[in-house]
């Protein structure tokens, strides 16, 4: 069964779409954007939210998770960029948790580490159906493009509270924020795909007999 999923958000202060698949191939819609596409090994990836840096970190996400993603947003950016950043992870965590499906025949938890030259990050997943974030990343600049600093982790804590996953990722080293904040989201990218790879098995990975 394909594991796919689209996904429609608007508010008052953004309007998102999103198609994705868990597993790559080719989109229904696919929109092109600047600054945050790719269309190669079986994979079609265009994010463009209106914050190049979070396009750059989305895009990173998806390639090395092994999705195809379609993203657009119109965002309220006259005003600043939380609503855009935090309504985009939000959307895109209720499209992981809808492409998922029943938690069955997966591994349900996994692990990434990403380097990044100087920088080292490790990800840590659960797909438990509680929703909890525990993010450390040790930034320090104000903001990385037109993203502020404090959103990046508030992003990967607002993908998770609506994917319904158990998320710790901490940046273990590394001086640049960039890199850093790249390691991160590609250890994300790399225990999430780690998570919700096949067991083989028709079962449900919990002594619960239950992942709801």
């Amino acid at each position: 069964m394909a594991r796919t999923a689209k996904v429609s958000r608007k508010t008052n202060e953004t309007s998102i779409e999103i198609s994705l698949s868990l597993d790559g191939g080719s989109l229904a819609s696919q929109v092109s954007s600047e600054h945050a596409s790719q269309k190669t090994g079986g994979q079609e990836i265009s994010v463009n939210s209106g914050i190049g840096f979070l396009d750059h970190m989305l895009h990173a996400l998806a390639k090395h998770g092994g999705w195809s993603l379609s993203l657009t947003c119109q965002g309220d950016l006259h005003i600043d960029d939380h609503h855009t950043a935090e309504d985009c992870a939000l959307a895109l965590g209720a499209a992981f948790k809808q492409a998922l499906g029943a938690v069955k025949g997966i591994k349900r938890f996994g692990t990434g580490f990403a380097p990044l030259d100087e920088a080292l990050s490790r990800c840590v997943v659960d797909i438990s159906n509680r929703p909890h974030a525990s993010i450390d990343l040790g930034l320090k600049r104000e903001k990385i493009g037109d993203l502020s600093c404090e959103m990046i982790p508030h992003v990967m804590e607002s993908f998770a509270m609506e994917a319904h996953i158990t998320l710790h990722v901490d940046c273990l080293k590394g001086f640049n924020d960039h890199h850093r904040a790249e390691s991160a989201f590609k250890a994300m990218a790399l225990a999430l795909k780690d998570a919700i790879s096949s067991t083989g098995k028709d079962d449900v990975p919990s002594t619960k007999g239950v992942l709801m």
